[in-house]
């Protein structure tokens, strides 16, 4: 019996079992997903081909959509970039939220001395928050400490910055960099003559 679902499974097209109700997010193009997801990774149909171990035809075939491939055809295709088939059949391939920021489209969340600078105008929704810092001479976040929940880290760009995680203290120089776990107590200042930059994520975001 395991093996006849097995078998069942690898032999079955992509697309029996998807509920046409739902419209075409549940019964999507194979073809043409494919060909926007080779062409976004840069290869021909026969670097794919050679890649995932089947034949230039199979890929072209898939693509015109002249042939509606097994689950495990599918995978072995996919294998060549690689990608699971669930996040082949789900994912955007066309981001609905902006990609690219300028430098002066970054969402200053502070200014003054201490200036934080938000990559988006917020983080609703989404994983990471990252940041381009910057701490005047002789700034730093208070004298109370911070400590919320997810990690942090970073690179110093320029400048030097006096990091506090814990019970302990460090002074880093540019090309430095700090990973910690945002729960313990941190502090940072700028103990330096000039601006000390840094670019800096954090998850999950805590502004």
């Amino acid at each position: 019996m395991a093996g006849d679902l097995r078998r069942a499974h690898s032999t079955a097209p992509v697309t029996e079992g998807l509920d046409k109700a739902d419209g075409d997010e549940a019964n999507p193009d194979i073809g043409a997903r494919l060909r926007e997801l080779r062409k976004m990774h840069g290869f021909s149909q026969r670097e794919l081909a050679k890649r995932a171990g089947v034949t230039n035809g199979t890929i072209s075939l898939i693509e015109q959509n002249r042939i509606s491939p097994s689950i495990g055809s599918l995978k072995k295709v996919l294998d060549g970039f690689p990608i699971s088939i669930a996040d082949f059949l789900t994912l955007d391939l066309k981001p609905r939220s902006r990609v690219f920021y300028e430098a002066k489209q970054l969402r200053e969340i502070a200014g003054g001395d201490v200036s934080f600078r938000l990559v988006g105008r917020d983080t609703k929704g989404r994983a990471i928050q990252m940041m381009h810092e910057r701490y005047a001479p002789g700034a730093d976040t208070g004298d109370e400490m911070l400590s919320h929940a997810g990690e942090e880290c970073g690179i110093v760009i320029s400048g030097v910055l006096e990091l506090t995680v814990g019970g302990e203290v460090r002074r880093l120089v540019p090309g430095d960099a700090y990973y910690f776990d945002s729960r313990l107590p941190h502090r940072f200042g700028n103990p330096g003559t000039i601006d000390c930059v840094i670019v800096s994520a954090c998850t999950p975001p805590s502004f």
